[in-house]
């Protein structure tokens, strides 16, 4: 007599396959190094006044044009305009200034539409590419000096920041003047590094002692 065969079941241990993590993707060039450029001001006020000069400017010459084309006289100043334009001469006193003032008025605004401006605003270091940092250079000019002060014999210190430079002046009231100057220089250096900026200044130290009274 055969027995009946049940329904066996067996439990397996599951196999468990890890995954390699898939290799990041390839950063920029901005992020490997960290760098990152200037902040551009938008140059809204500089814009804006060019933009309403020209705006009047062809605003006034497409109504003269279309009186003319009605039959119109021209406005007064059109015709005193050209009636100067025919009756100078190149080396005429006006016409010099004239060319003087246009041509530094177009030379300012190449310089602003090359230069980036925001010159208070020091780029930090990028860590990922869609974010940006920027630290005023008030305020590192205030952490530099708060760590100055808290080196003994210290007391008083002004810190002049530039983008690539700065300079700290530091009267010390106690302490021999070399330690008090090899102190500030280590904690100043560390300081700048820790400010995180794309281009960390150049630390000049001044150390001196105050002033006599009278």
């Amino acid at each position: 007599m055969s027995e009946p065969r049940g329904s066996e079941t067996t439990t397996q241990p599951l196999t468990v396959i890890e995954k390699a993590p898939e290799p990041p993707p390839p950063m920029a060039e901005e992020e490997t190094d960290g760098r990152s450029g200037r902040f551009w001001s938008a140059r809204r006020v500089p814009a804006g006044i060019v933009a309403l000069l020209l705006l009047v400017g062809t605003a006034a010459f497409l109504y003269d044009i279309a009186a003319v084309r009605a039959h119109r006289p021209a406005m007064h100043w059109r015709r005193e305009l050209a009636g100067q334009f025919s009756t100078r001469a190149l080396d005429d006193t006006w016409v010099l200034v004239g060319a003087g003032v246009a041509a530094a008025l177009g030379l300012w605004l190449i310089v602003l539409a090359v230069t980036p401006g925001l010159r208070d605003l020091l780029p930090m270091r990028r860590s990922h590419t869609d974010v940006r940092a920027g630290l005023r250079r008030d305020a590192a000019a205030m952490v530099l000096r708060d760590r100055a002060m808290e080196i003994a014999g210290v007391r008083a210190v002004r810190v002049r920041l530039r983008r690539r430079k700065a300079d700290v002046r530091a009267v010390s009231h106690f302490r021999d003047l070399d330690d008090v100057r090899a102190d500030l220089d280590g904690t100043l250096r560390d300081a700048i590094r820790g400010l995180g900026l794309t281009r960390p200044p150049a630390l000049t130290l001044h150390v001196a002692r105050p002033g006599r009274k009278g």
